[in-house]
């Protein structure tokens, strides 16, 4: 009798929640793919539940009969005060009611403006509002797991590189003004260095906080090439490309007058600081207990040009 394999269920079908899909499937898992919009298209292995994760009782429908149940929900920026916290406690919930561990993707927020490269140990000092509601959603999170609700890991990678990346520094925006000819734009100083993690890198760390019960209780950095530059990660770009990059800084001025018709930028705002001063995750920890780096990064840059020589050409 061949034994059916574990189930694994990820909330959040956005830039992260679909690579992890794929990322579980490649490995011949069953999935579960959770989202508020409507529901995709059944594949084998691959499943879909649409609805609201904060309605508890569908928390658990949801996520019934997991082991391992992935958090990679984000709302967006200006409901971050309504949503952040409820939909992590309908992740929590429900893993709690299934008996799984939960693996709850993360940012660096909760750190604010960092003096240093920043590890797992550096204090949480937030100096936003979306930093502030960071670090109670992971005290929510850890306090859970002392408790012996639920099995957490937190995984916390920096801003988002790669291809497909809507909400990005390096989104379609990005690579439409490239082809047109016009500068790149960045929220701070392009010279500053700044860490960028790999989006496939980020799923393929969050499969190994699942599979290892070494990972529970705590948070871990993720893997991610060495900080360079904006400026630098773009011409690097722009090299695969074979067009010259040039990179502009936006103004906090300009970015609030748009932000009076783009929320997102209105809110985007408060985080600028992250391009102020040196921006550098540590994930020397990850690496040294788990074994795993990040994909060098010119083949990293190798596959975001690829993707985007097909859709821009």
């Amino acid at each position: 009798m061949t034994r059916e394999r574990p189930l694994h269920v990820i909330l959040g079908a956005g830039q992260i929640g679909s690579l992890l899909a794929t990322a579980l499937l490649e490995q011949g898992h069953r999935v579960r793919l959770v989202r508020k919009g409507p529901a995709g298209q059944a594949l084998p292995n691959l499943e879909h539940e649409s609805g609201d994760i904060t309605d508890l009782a569908f928390a658990e429908r949801a996520t019934r009969g997991a082991s391992v149940v992935y958090d990679c929900m984000n709302p967006p920026y200006h409901r971050w005060p309504e949503l952040l916290l409820p939909i992590a406690k309908g992740a929590l919930h429900g893993a709690a009611r299934a008996g799984a561990k939960l693996i709850a993707l993360d940012c660096l927020y909760m750190y604010g403006r960092p003096t240093g490269p920043m590890d797992e140990d550096t204090p949480m000092n937030p100096c936003s509002k979306k930093g502030a509601l960071r670090v109670e959603l992971a005290n929510m999170r850890l306090a859970a797991h002392a408790r012996g609700e639920v099995r957490v890991a937190i995984g916390r990678a920096s801003d988002f590189f790669g291809p497909n990346l809507p909400y990005s520094a390096w989104s379609a925006r990005f690579f439409e003004r490239v082809y047109a000819g016009k500068p790149a734009e960045c929220l701070g100083n392009p010279d500053m260095p700044h860490s960028y993690t790999y989006a496939p890198d980020i799923a393929r760390a969050l499969v190994t906080l699942g599979e290892r019960d070494d990972a529970l209780g705590r948070a871990w950095h993720l893997p991610t090439s060495r900080a360079e530059s904006t400026r630098a990660l773009a011409r690097r770009i722009g090299r695969a490309l074979d067009r010259d990059v040039n990179v502009v800084r936006v103004p906090k001025i300009a970015l609030r007058a748009m932000g009076v018709f783009v929320p997102f930028l209105r809110e985007a705002v408060e985080m600028t600081y992250q391009w102020e001063v040196p921006f550098v995750l540590d994930d020397t920890r990850f690496r040294t207990t788990f074994g795993v780096g990040p994909t060098p990064i010119d083949d990293a840059v190798d596959d975001t040009a690829a993707w985007a020589r097909r859709q821009f050409s």
